[in-house]
């Protein structure tokens, strides 16, 4: 997995964005964060899962995915080791996070009567 396959399936989520938060590439869904990359070097991509997400991950591939140090990582902030990361384990860690934001963030706002 390269930085520039990353990007890609990043952005083919809806509504998916890309703009720069300290000094890294990151994802954005409505405003909010689902995925960077460049954390901690250029090697590795990131992930915001839930705890019991990145916990199933983890486990699933030791070797791709590490959670982040500290409370981010307790929070389900997790690395990706891009080069040993999959098309498929990607899409389908990409999808978690930004789904993650996502249903938060787009649901339709309710009418009031």
């Amino acid at each position: 997995m390269t930085p520039d396959e990353f990007r890609h399936i990043a952005l083919s989520f809806p509504e998916a964005t890309e703009a720069i938060h300290m000094n890294h590439p990151d994802f954005r869904v409505s405003g909010k964060i689902f995925a960077t990359l460049g954390y901690p070097n250029t090697e590795w991509g990131m992930v915001k899962l839930t705890p019991d997400q990145q916990a199933q991950v983890v486990q699933d591939d030791p070797k791709t995915f590490i959670p982040i140090k500290g409370a981010w990582g307790r929070q389900g902030g997790t690395n990706v080791l891009l080069r040993s990361a999959t098309k498929k384990a990607l899409q389908k860690t990409l999808g978690m996070a930004w789904s993650n934001i996502a249903l938060k963030q787009l649901k339709p706002k309710r009418k009031t009567k």
